[in-house]
């Protein structure tokens, strides 16, 4: 074939592919914005495809086949114009080594509004006991990144910490509900409601006998020595709480999936860190027939009222097989029913997939971890052990009903992934989330009082003013929580006010945990932007956090004031 032939294919190739990228928005935007292009293509890059092998091609050969090149007089403008539409597979190919494309991939979500009470009383949301999203943060801030504003989800930087809210005697009642009022440390024309409601616990010595399948991703993006060497030594932390009670198997994929260890006791460490330390990464990536086969060895080794979950360890960069975003979710989503829950523990950066994790736990009636460092293996997989994989309660709703005759406005700070409609609540087909053994979650509203100068809102000329109560003066408002007994197709509901008289006036008076928990709350709302914050700002959390840190066993707190000195230098 002669050269002008096969320049005028490659040609048309590279047409074809600049034609395609057209139509997707910006895709050298920041880190989240990437998503919708990886969205369009199912997760993965084609990179595999005749048509992306000749672009690859053509880039490597040099600039001569690009549009306009051939005409010496193009302005520069038109092969900027160029690059600008390139799909981000081929970007990679033209950056330089030193500089690697990101491709991390996260949900976008807007911050939840400001409500008027005389107009949507309400505020419905599920259960959200998932941490990720703080060591996920960690992660960048350590290596001198801020993080991309939808990577950053306040009520998991809330959750990551333990606030010693007072614990439930019994399985009678499965949850405590404590809730504190006072004042907001970046308004002080508002109020905060900080709700927390905390599981009994249970020893990690008096756990059922648990079934365990790892799915591990073993394709070539896990090369990396912060992904599948720190994936191998957290699970191996795990193994030192099993017994011979316990089952271990583990499943891997690649391009394609197999069994490397049968259903074997816990207790037979030497034979699991075998088939552990003989992983090494290759391939692509195909996490549906990997879920499958996990999801079949555990129903084969299935304990009647044990622990019975999947733990999936992955970059979360499926890329070829099952690849579609709803697809596994539903996946996932029918397999539940059997009894057998999905966990999903992340590893990496640079093509970290961290909206489908978080997806497939809820889907899977799981828990979401990241995992940066093997003390944060540690946090999730030894010390919290029993929440991470024991549940006690599941399908946990939580609906606060405010009182217009005393609470003008408010906006809960976080759970915009996790809000449902008032009519959820009671409705017991709509699916929400789980909560483990010893697990606290904390909710944090802002809110208005009537007649204060935090009202933002303008009056309604159509809307009429809201008849005062003439009961429960007293009362800012009414917090329910309804939840199933794991397996249980009927909820149960518990209801606690939240009493006026109750509020705290001034800052210092809150308890520590209070303090700590808005320091948080500011902190994540700062790095989304601070559209509610004011002047408040890295400094104000770090003298609010350092003065309310409190007993700290784990140093958990005082690294949370290492990384907000971090954000405020970036």
């Amino acid at each position: 074939m002669s050269n002008n032939c096969m320049q005028s294919i490659l040609t048309a190739a590279l047409t074809l592919l600049v034609m395609t990228a057209c139509s997707v928005e910006n895709p050298a935007d920041r880190i989240s914005a990437d998503s919708a292009s990886r969205q369009q293509t199912n997760g993965r890059v084609e990179r595999d495809t005749a048509g992306i092998e000749l672009h690859e091609e053509s880039l490597r050969t040099g600039p001569a086949i690009m549009p306009g090149a051939a005409d010496e007089a193009a302005p520069a403008k038109a092969r900027l114009d160029y690059l600008a539409v390139l799909p981000a597979a081929a970007l990679q190919d033209i950056r330089p080594q030193s500089e690697p494309l990101n491709r991390e991939n996260y949900a976008h979500f807007n911050d939840n509004p400001l409500q008027r009470v005389a107009e949507a009383p309400f505020s419905t949301f599920s259960i959200d006991v998932d941490t990720a999203a703080y060591s996920n943060l960690r992660r960048m801030l350590n290596a001198g990144t801020r993080p991309a504003r939808d990577a950053v989800r306040t009520e998991e930087l809330i959750n990551y910490f333990s606030y010693d809210y007072p614990r439930p005697q019994g399985r009678a009642k499965p949850f405590s509900i404590t809730t504190e009022v006072g004042p907001t440390p970046w308004n002080a024309a508002t109020r905060l409601l900080q709700i927390g409601i905390q599981g009994y616990e249970v020893p990690a010595a008096n756990l059922p006998a648990a079934n365990l399948v790892f799915l591990i991703d073993v394709s070539g993006s896990m090369q990396a020595a912060n992904k599948l060497e720190l994936l191998k030594s957290s699970l191996k932390m795990l193994l030192r709480r099993l017994d011979t009670d316990d089952r271990i198997s583990i499943v891997v994929y690649a391009g394609a999936s197999g069994v490397v260890l049968e259903p074997t006791p816990g207790d037979q460490s030497a034979k699991i860190i075998a088939a552990l330390d003989a992983l090494t990464a290759g391939g692509s990536t195909n996490g549906g027939a990997g879920i499958r086969l996990a999801y079949t060895l555990a129903q084969q080794a299935y304990i009647d009222g044990g622990i019975n979950r999947v733990l999936l360890a992955t970059d979360g960069d499926f890329n070829v097989g099952t690849v579609d975003f709803e697809m596994l979710k539903q996946l996932v989503a029918e397999r539940r029913s059997s009894g057998i829950a999905l966990s999903t523990l992340g590893f990496g950066s640079g093509n970290y997939n961290d909206h489908l994790m978080e997806q497939l736990a809820a889907a899977g009636n799981g828990n979401y971890a990241y995992i940066d460092t093997l003390s944060e293996a540690r946090k999730a997989l030894v010390d919290s052990v029993s929440s991470t994989l024991m549940t006690i309660a599941q399908d946990v709703k939580i609906q606060v009903e405010f009182n217009p005759a005393t609470v003008a406005e408010y906006r809960l700070i976080g759970y915009e992934n996790r809000a449902l409609e008032r009519e959820d609540f009671a409705n017991e087909k709509v699916d929400a989330g789980e909560v483990g053994a010893g697990h606290s979650v904390t909710a944090i509203y802002e809110i208005a009082l009537q007649g204060s100068a935090g009202i933002r809102l303008d009056d309604s000329r159509y809307q009429p003013a809201a008849k005062l109560a003439t009961v429960a003066v007293d009362e800012l408002a009414l917090v329910r929580v309804r939840y199933k007994e794991p397996g249980g197709e009927r909820s149960a509901l518990l209801e606690q006010p939240v009493l006026q008289s109750a509020m705290y006036t001034g800052l210092q008076q809150t308890p520590e945990r209070y303090r700590f928990a808005a320091a948080v709350a500011a902190f994540g709302q700062l790095l989304r932007g601070g559209r509610y914050t004011g002047d408040y700002d890295y400094a104000d959390v770090l003298a609010l956090a350092r003065d309310a840190r409190g007993t700290d066993p784990f140093g958990y707190r005082s690294e949370f004031l290492q990384l907000a000195g971090l954000a405020s230098s970036l």
